[in-house]
């Protein structure tokens, strides 16, 4: 399932803010963790989470001023699970040490630490706040050795380039649009979660071969693929054989991959540049702009052949289409300017 919980500080006094924030923080995402707040913030302290919890996978976007946080020792005696965190610094700049490694990261960029062992983070800087996304998971399952996941830890990755930009987007774009999700979709999006981050760890150890299971390396690859295709839609020459050679791979691969999925390869092209045309077709913003243009600019060169299709896909023509959408939108001024 997909449960989101939203907490934030905003609402309660200003004397009370800290330690409500500690507490539920302490309750949703670092248990065992003690916060410290910078002196001159004192207890105001203004913050927001967005958790996300998919089963045993948690994703919260976070928002806060300055702190020092440090996860003290385990009581011994207490048993916990396992679990590895990663963090994605959106905004300000962050110091973590564990493990002996000492560790800075700004904006775009990754790091992970054991959720069970001590370690102490400093974020902010001279930020006056600080925005980042972290994935809490049960180290099960990620399938990755100790000894290899301990090199991990504390270690500064891109969030930028080759496999850790499309979890950073990813991850952004969970966050962002949390409320469109389904509870069904909880399974799969902390699979995927899962097999994102295990592609980066093994991106950044080299060893992808041997520690990125085959179901996991081919779920990898299409969420590449699919946002290779969404980033050249508006390539009219956009097709098998320039996606394969871009991910190194052979055509009949490519195809292999789609058929698995239930799509073909051009399938899936001329449906999302359609849905992107019925999109902007019903735009108020772009009216000015021709219908060709609107298909033009997402890859479609053939005019009749655009109506075509759409029509075909929408059961109207593409200014009809935008006809209708202009009348609703007329209609339902109307109505809220009477009431």
């Amino acid at each position: 399932m997909v449960l989101v919980r939203e907490i934030r500080t905003d609402d309660l006094p200003a004397a009370e803010r800290f330690a409500a924030w500690h507490a539920m923080t302490a309750e949703a995402l670092l248990p065992g963790v003690l916060c410290t707040p910078r002196r001159d913030l004192g207890d105001d302290l203004r913050a927001s989470a967005r958790v996300l919890e998919l089963g045993a996978v948690r994703v919260s976007a976070l928002s806060y001023p300055p702190l020092e946080t440090r996860r003290t020792p385990r009581p011994t005696g207490r048993s916990e699970p396992e679990s590895c965190q990663l963090m994605l610094n959106v905004r300000g700049g962050r110091r973590i040490v564990q493990g002996g490694r000492d560790t800075t990261i700004g904006p775009g960029e990754l790091t992970f630490f054991d959720a069970a062992r001590p370690w102490r983070g400093w974020a902010g800087g001279d930020a006056p706040l600080v925005e980042g996304v972290m994935v809490r998971f049960p180290r099960a399952l990620l399938p990755l050795p100790a000894r290899s996941m301990d090199r991990l830890i504390a270690a500064r990755l891109s969030g930028r380039e080759g496999v850790g930009a499309l979890l950073a987007g990813f991850l952004r774009q969970l966050t962002d649009g949390a409320a469109r999700f389904r509870p069904a979709d909880g399974a799969r999006l902390a699979g995927l979660t899962v097999d994102l981050v295990a592609a980066v760890c093994a991106e950044a150890l080299d060893d992808a071969p041997g520690t990125v299971a085959p179901d996991s390396h081919r779920r990898v690859l299409l969420t590449r693929i699919h946002d290779y295709i969404e980033r050249h839609l508006g390539d009219p020459g956009l097709g098998p054989a320039g996606i394969a050679a871009a991910h190194q791979i052979s055509v009949r691969h490519l195809h292999a991959l789609f058929h698995e999925q239930g799509m073909t390869v051009a399938g899936r092209i001329r449906q999302r540049r359609l849905e992107r045309c019925h999109h902007d077709l019903a735009d108020p913003r772009l009216l000015s702009r021709p219908v060709h243009a609107v298909a033009a600019r997402w890859g479609f060169t053939d005019a009749p052949h655009f109506s075509r299709v759409f029509r075909a896909a929408y059961g109207m023509s593409p200014s009809d289409h935008r006809a209708l959408a202009c009348r609703h939108r007329d209609a339902h001024g109307s109505a809220s300017a009477g009431r």
